[in-house]
């Protein structure tokens, strides 16, 4: 009988844990071991729902598990929370481990093919009193119950949020509906800085609408601790926000220390490097995907960074596929993204201006208003489309939705167009449907390609 290959997985979210499913049902136990390592209490569960599970929308932990570890070691796969992965040996082909809740015992584990999805990581810079009590980043379920045990533990009802970007404002909306006082502190001249300033500045208005107050332009410098070292407020250089609680929205790198460590390639994001297949470049057992690693923008073709579930778990169907001996490859992204803060719905696709202006490509830009639906249909809402459109060929560069309800899918439409290819022109005569409740007879992205198309015109050359 043959010896089974030995695959070793090393992060038990969306993308690792997805390789190993895929990798399974393509390959029995007597064809291909699985070990997977987890360092947290959870597996298989969604990141992008904890806000919403700490501002009570939706109940936690368990309904935010997509599979249990149990539910994994049932299709035999020996899945080890709580073990933390150390290092890696590439040459003799293991990993060392450490198991955090069995007085740190060390051991290594071999493996013939090996995958990398150690995600990512908050950014929480070196500032005193960064790490006292009461201070919170959000990335893991472990995170989400620190979080909201902390709240109950807090002893007022204030909360400062450092950063404006999709996890700071989201977190901004669950501390509201937590009965909190919410100051958000956001460096940039506007929050969200995934959008162009002047859309940021609409979300600005909006969440001051909602009693979040939302001060821009201020660098934090230090979180002061009081009584027992717990976080007391936090100091930007021009001000003091009392703080019961404070929470980091600043966004996340990729977690690729173990990698660099190794000697494996990174990009300029830090993340790692990957091919087409998601083998890590120069490593011919070894893959890499989720948030750990960059990706293929289809717009500019460059690599970027861009941290979201729904390419982990794609990229762990194409690493599993590849692992089991098929072939499966992921061509890239376009960048979008859909947020919410209250009734507000955040969309952006593709690129903004200065990132259009750092790859070199000239371009026209035009923002629309237009509504949610017929104007004359009740419950018709305001609706802000910002288009992109390079200046010579009317190629589709990026689009950005701010509105009320209804807004932010409508984003889909101007993804697969990007992915397409499509020109502005070419958009003017999509098929799109239409009824009063749902859109105006010009539905509101195809009134921004109107708009950009006549601008490619009037542009010229």
């Amino acid at each position: 009988m043959a010896v089974p290959e030995r695959l070793v997985v090393i992060g038990g979210d969306a993308a690792g844990m997805a390789a190993a499913s895929q990798a399974r049902r393509l390959k029995g136990p007597d064809a291909l071991r699985i070990t997977a390592f987890e360092r947290g209490h959870f597996t298989s569960y969604s990141a992008c729902g904890i806000p919403y599970w700490v501002g009570g929308a939706v109940d936690g932990p368990d309904a935010l598990i997509a599979r249990t570890a149990e539910e994994h070691r049932a299709r035999d796969i020996d899945l080890r929370l709580r073990t933390e992965v150390t290092a890696l040996d590439l040459d003799k082909g293991r990993v060392r481990t450490r198991a955090l809740d069995d007085g740190g015992r060390e051991e290594w584990t071999g493996f013939d093919k090996l995958v990398i999805a150690t995600g990512a990581r908050p950014l929480r810079p070196p500032l005193p009193g960064i790490d006292a009590p009461g201070v919170y980043g959000v990335q893991t379920l472990d995170d989400g119950q620190a979080v909201l045990h902390g709240l109950q533990g807090a002893p007022g009802r204030r909360a400062v949020v450092i950063g404006a970007g999709y996890i700071g404002v989201e977190m901004a909306e669950a501390l509201v509906h937590r009965g909190f006082s919410v100051t958000v502190l956001e460096q940039s001249d506007q929050p969200m800085s995934t959008l162009d300033p002047d859309m940021g500045a609409l979300v600005h208005t909006a969440m001051c609408g909602m009693g979040i107050e939302v001060v821009t332009g201020a660098r934090v410098t230090e979180v002061l601790t009081g009584e027992g070292g717990r976080a007391r407020a936090v100091v930007t250089e021009d001000a003091e926000y009392p703080a019961d609680a404070v929470v980091l929205g600043m966004g996340v790198r990729p977690e690729t220390s173990l990698a660099e460590a190794a000697g494996l390639p990174l990009g300029a994001s830090g993340g790692l490097r990957t091919d087409l297949a998601l083998r890590v470049a120069g490593q011919e057992h070894l893959w890499a995907g989720g948030d750990c690693v960059e990706v293929r923008d289809l717009v500019t073709g460059e690599p970027r960074h861009i941290p979201l579930g729904t390419h982990a778990n794609k990229h762990g169907q194409v690493i599993g596929a590849n692992v089991a001996g098929g072939y499966a490859t992921f061509p890239g992204v376009v960048g979008t993204a859909v947020s919410k803060v209250c009734d507000l719905e955040i969309a952006r696709t593709g690129l903004l201006e200065r990132q259009a202006e750092a790859a070199g490509l000239r371009f026209v830009a035009v923002t629309v208003e237009s509504t949610s639906r017929a104007g004359y249909y009740p419950g018709a809402r305001p609706m802000h489309v910002k288009m992109l459109a390079e200046r010579r060929t009317g190629r589709l560069l990026g689009v950005q939705i701010v509105g009320r309800e209804g807004a932010g899918k409508r984003v889909d439409v101007a993804a697969v167009a990007l992915t397409a290819g499509m020109t502005v022109e070419q958009m003017t005569a999509l098929d799109l449907g239409y009824a009063p409740p749902f859109s105006p007879v010009w539905d509101p992205v195809l009134v921004a390609a109107r708009k950009a198309a006549a601008a490619v015109r009037e542009a010229g050359a």
